[in-house]
């Protein structure tokens, strides 16, 4: 495509890291911009309904625009950050309209948002415990760049956290490897998982800092090539497993956070029947498992084999907490449980889906914790579960990704 530039006035920000510009009628997603400022953007792409375009000059900044920290941050070059160029205050606003405009489009719903800071990113840096690395065919690590299979080579992230950067993978070649992630734990553990490319073997260098190398087998599957296959995380004064690249929070601050967010608004009582559905390692299937006490009972699912193994490690000490493995659109009616006094759910990017709402709501609990990382699916859920008997009581917005334009949002559903 030949390289189109467009002078744009840049309106609202939209979902996705995008500023909202028009052009001759035709809406233009614009990166690298904030709401205006007048740019010079180029076009990246081109579709029948919009195109999309990255700022490469300023001519009016916004109050709120600053210097990218990172020298690989800007257009064409490392994709995972989006907000890099204003400041840490502008970017939870940011984030904030974008949840209320997610409710209001999706869910009919109006609230004002606040995004909360979550300790532990000072100036929104070297947060980031679990970083994913490509590698070219060469060896050398970098990050894709945005809507793009081409990697930026760098030598250092500004939001991995400090125990990532130690470990020193950036600075050496990988021949063999397909992708590797750097985990630093809570608990001071320290792990490389490594992906090799088809029917090659890796070479793993000497690293700056001890860490224990995992093979990643696919589908969630690790082996120990050097040191333990599980690493350990600290929530509250509880302590869990988590096996290889097992899902556990990437801001050290962010487990804690919404542990303590969906305990407040679940608020359990001793001798209640709770549910975790999508439940991982088991953090909150913990919290709540100690609230209802030997009297009460919390059931957790998960679909992930080595997740549910860890769960029931983690939760062994707690008779009334069980873990089954199972999507929840089967696992309900295999496992026959037909009620509950509350429901707390934590689903992937993609949402609960019509058919989980549905099925959550004929539960009968008195109130529905949702966990939320994407505001989109989100609000299209709470529009579902309004139908069913579920109003929107409460929530809160949590900074959980500085940088990047995700946002955790927790909320509190009541029967109506």
């Amino acid at each position: 495509m030949e390289q189109v530039s467009l002078e744009l006035t840049v309106g609202p920000v939209a979902h996705g890291g995008w500023c909202v510009a028009r052009h001759e009628g035709r809406v233009v997603f614009v990166r690298h911009a904030l709401p205006g400022e007048r740019v010079i953007a180029d076009v990246t792409e081109e579709t029948t309904r919009f195109l999309r375009a990255d700022a490469v000059e300023i001519l009016e900044p916004s109050p709120d625009r600053v210097v990218p920290p990172c020298p690989y941050a800007g257009p064409g070059r490392c994709g995972g950050c989006d907000w890099q160029h204003a400041t840490p205050e502008a970017q939870r606003r940011l984030k904030a309209q974008v949840v209320a405009e997610q409710l209001h489009r999706l869910a009919g719903i109006d609230r004002e948002i606040l995004v909360e800071e979550v300790p532990g990113a000072k100036d929104g840096l070297g947060w980031r415990t679990r970083v994913q690395f490509a590698a070219l065919p060469t060896g050398e690590l970098g990050f894709r760049r945005h809507r793009s299979h081409e990697i930026e080579v760098v030598d250092a992230c500004l939001i991995a956290h400090p125990e990532v950067e130690a470990v020193g993978v950036e600075a050496h070649e990988w021949p063999g490897a397909a992708g590797v992630e750097v985990i630093a734990s809570s608990a001071g553990d320290r792990a490389v998982v490594v992906s090799p490319r088809p029917r090659r073997s890796v070479t793993v260098p000497e690293l700056e800092a001890p860490a224990s190398i995992l093979l990643d087998q696919g589908k969630g599957r690790t082996v120990p090539r050097r040191g333990s296959g599980v690493l350990h995380e600290q929530a509250g004064d509880r302590e869990f497993r988590v096996a290889g690249s097992g899902f556990w929070q990437v801001h050290p601050g962010a487990a804690e956070t919404l542990l303590d967010a969906v305990l407040a608004y679940a608020a359990p009582e001793p001798g209640e029947w709770a549910l975790d559905l999508y439940c991982g390692v088991g953090l909150f299937a913990a919290g709540l498992a100690e609230t209802v006490g030997p009297e009460g009972a919390v059931f957790g699912l998960e679909s992930e084999a080595s997740a549910v193994r860890d769960a029931r490690a983690n939760l062994r000490d707690l008779p009334q907490a069980r873990v089954e493995r199972g999507r929840v659109e089967e696992a309900l009616d295999r496992f026959q449980i037909e009620r509950a006094d509350l429901v707390v759910v934590d689903p992937p990017r993609s949402g609960l889906g019509r058919e989980v709402v549905e099925r959550i709501t004929g539960l009968d609990a008195s109130r529905i914790v949702y966990v939320s990382c994407d505001p989109a699916t989100f609000a299209r859920d709470l529009k579902w579960l309004a139908e069913r008997g579920y109003a929107l009581a409460d929530l809160r917005a949590f900074d959980a990704f500085p940088m990047t334009h995700h946002v955790e949002c927790v909320g509190l559903l009541v029967r109506t």
